[in-house]
């Protein structure tokens, strides 16, 4: 932990828009802490490609989440250790470890006040590293597979679904009994198949694929990836209504289909707690295919651009 004497912390931020060039972990302040807020030192966080969007400066994003520079933080989701309480604060403890999400984009930093409803307790047997890139996968994930209504009847095509809410949003369809496409590269291909995901590598002739495999047809799309799964999903006779992008905003919009994402969550901790209690006892699986130091963030976000993998990138930032 780098916090010094004076108030300080190392933090992600950048000052304008642009590629991983612009991002530096430099000294701030340390957030202080309101009547119903919680600080919490943080060990780990996790990283996310909307988070590439913002940091980018795509049109959309910008009217959605503009930045606020110069100074501007970065991440949302962490897992880490209580260190002080608000006054009006009554269900937590210092000491006690906590998984959560930041509105402010500041959980990339050793420090993070967030209000208290955004906390969850982090559940025994569960790995920190884990639970720090849970929240917006986990919530996204749930909220995606909710959305189109996923049953036991229904056959369901996912795009990049070994990707961080991918492969969560494959065994959530899976747990509700639907039988499940995922559309990945084929080194990801065993670890779908082990989930009992029928892998379907992206590629050429995709449709034709997705055709010969179900021939009865497809009932809903889930598209994690953008780059026309929406225009695929419509082609492939999917209801327009049965069809959710988290991505391609533009195809959504074209098409009259879904954009249902975490935000449509009513209670995000509820959801994120069930999920960790269901990974803690290896009910789910979340991978972990990296680990960076936050000192090494533009590799880290360089690594996520690449979108190969299975699972998801964590900053390790005091672990």
């Amino acid at each position: 932990m780098n916090a010094d004497n004076a108030g300080t912390m190392q933090a992600v931020r950048f000052d304008d828009y642009g590629s991983t060039c612009v991002l530096e972990v430099r000294n701030v302040p340390i957030p202080s802490c309101g009547p119903s807020q919680v600080r919490v030192a943080v060990a780990y966080a996790g990283i996310n490609p909307g988070e590439i969007i913002i940091r980018e400066g795509h049109p959309m994003a910008r009217k959605m989440f503009p930045a606020r520079f110069p100074d501007e933080g970065q991440g949302s989701d962490f897992t880490g250790v209580v260190t002080e309480l608000g006054q009006s604060v009554t269900q937590w403890s210092v000491g006690q470890l906590v998984i959560g999400m930041s509105d402010e984009r500041s959980s990339q930093a050793e420090f993070v006040t967030i209000d208290e409803s955004r906390l969850v307790a982090l559940p025994e047997g569960l790995d920190p590293k884990v639970a720090g890139c849970l929240y917006v996968s986990g919530t996204t994930a749930y909220a995606i597979v909710n959305a189109v209504g996923v049953s036991e009847k229904d056959t369901v095509v996912i795009s990049a679904a070994a990707g961080g809410v991918g492969i969560l949003a494959s065994q959530l369809a899976r747990r509700a009994g639907a039988r499940v496409i995922g559309i990945a590269s084929p080194s990801s291909a065993e670890v779908l198949s082990g989930l009992g995901v029928e892998p379907l590598a992206y590629g050429d002739d995709l449709v034709e694929r997705i055709r010969a495999v179900a021939p009865d047809g497809v009932d809903a799309f889930l598209d994690c990836f953008g780059n026309g799964y929406v225009d695929a999903a419509v082609s492939l006779g999917v209801p327009q209504h049965r069809i959710n992008t988290i991505i391609d905003y533009e195809a959504a919009q074209r098409h009259g289909t879904l954009m249902v994402g975490m935000a449509a969550i009513k209670d995000p901790a509820a959801v994120v707690a069930k999920l960790a209690e269901l990974i803690a006892r290896q009910e789910l699986i979340f991978p972990i295919r990296a680990v960076y130091p936050m000192t090494e963030v533009r590799a880290a976000y360089d690594d996520l651009a690449g979108r190969h993998g299975v699972g998801k990138i964590v900053l390790a930032v005091n672990p």
